[in-house]
């Protein structure tokens, strides 16, 4: 996680009716106090707890990590919860492993009601947190993603870095090698002048990777949700998660519905619901502080933390 200092968030402290400036301050910051009480309304709706997680969607170094889940403990073991638990998740994905890692905090301090709620898009490792959970809820217009890895690389054409998912990276090594070594081709040097262009190491890299990432989700999945499948059925339902050339991109929207025809366990918000109004307001904000003061927010209704910089907000 970005800047590991933590450091105290300055605000002025007014006691009872908040001064005017306080509240353009607040409005400005998006701070946590703005988010308290529409989260402990819907808290009040699941009667569960809720923890908010939101990553930026604008900055590279902002995506899942292993810090996140040992954050998660340390707001649920400070309010020394046992029961229902509800994570709010909005994020373009990381690490799978650390996805796992958070799954695994929050089943152990749910007593295995653990729920995930996507008022917006949850992409990738994202993803996976939500395979992990025993039910998801979200709008029509909510979204989950591919969970095939990716990576970066710079296009020697236009001298950038670009992103491709794993899957189409060794997919055209691998044509190049069936082409190669087939006896059909007439000339083999332009095939062997291409081949140069990757390195051997890195495609097993990736390969794993891909073994990974659909290990994870099987497992989740199994402990979990899919309890009544079997890991060959899980992975033929699951197919449009891994593999990229069923979406053709990694940010292809994977839908309510199609979530819920593929298997998972997925309850609608309505749009029109006062739980989807205070939902979205909450997303509103929590957003818009991931996009301009900080890249990444967890909290609840009674602990805040943001980076950059842990900025801790604990309500005496």
């Amino acid at each position: 996680m970005p800047n590991q200092e933590s450091k105290k968030e300055e605000a002025p402290v007014v006691r009872g009716r908040s001064s005017p400036w306080s509240t353009v301050r607040e409005e400005v910051l998006q701070a946590w106090e703005l988010r308290r009480e529409l989260i402990g309304k819907i808290e009040q709706h699941f009667q569960g707890k809720v923890i908010v997680f939101f990553t930026s969607f604008h900055s590279e170094s902002a995506g899942i990590e292993d810090q996140d889940a040992e954050m998660i403990e340390n707001i649920l073991s400070t309010d020394r919860h046992q029961g229902r638990l509800l994570l709010i998740l909005s994020s373009p994905g990381g690490d799978g492993m650390a996805a796992e890692r958070i799954v695994n905090v929050c089943r152990s301090y749910s007593n295995k009601d653990f729920r995930v709620i996507v008022p917006h898009m949850a992409k990738s490792a994202a993803t996976l947190i939500c395979f992990g959970a025993s039910r998801i809820h979200m709008s029509r217009t909510a979204e989950l993603g591919p969970v095939d890895p990716q990576m970066t690389y710079t296009n020697s054409e236009f001298g950038r870095r670009v992103p491709i998912s794993a899957e189409e990276y060794v997919r055209s090594y691998q044509q190049l090698m069936d082409r190669g070594t087939s006896g059909q081709a007439k000339r083999l040097e332009p095939i062997m002048l291409q081949l140069q262009r990757y390195d051997a190491r890195f495609i097993e890299q990736l390969r794993s990777w891909q073994a990974l990432s659909e290990s994870i989700s099987i497992r989740l999945l199994k402990s979990g949700m899919m309890a009544k499948y079997s890991e060959k059925e899980i992975k033929r339902r699951i197919s449009a998660f891994l593999v990229q050339k069923k979406t053709r991109s990694h940010g292809r929207m994977i839908t309510m519905g199609e979530a819920a025809k593929y298997g998972l366990a997925v309850d609608e918000i309505e749009l029109q619901s006062e739980l989807w109004s205070w939902i979205w307001e909450l997303y509103i904000r929590a957003d818009c502080a991931v996009s301009t003061r900080c890249s990444k927010i967890l909290e609840s209704a009674t602990t805040g933390l943001s980076a950059t910089g842990m900025a801790n907000e604990n309500e005496e």
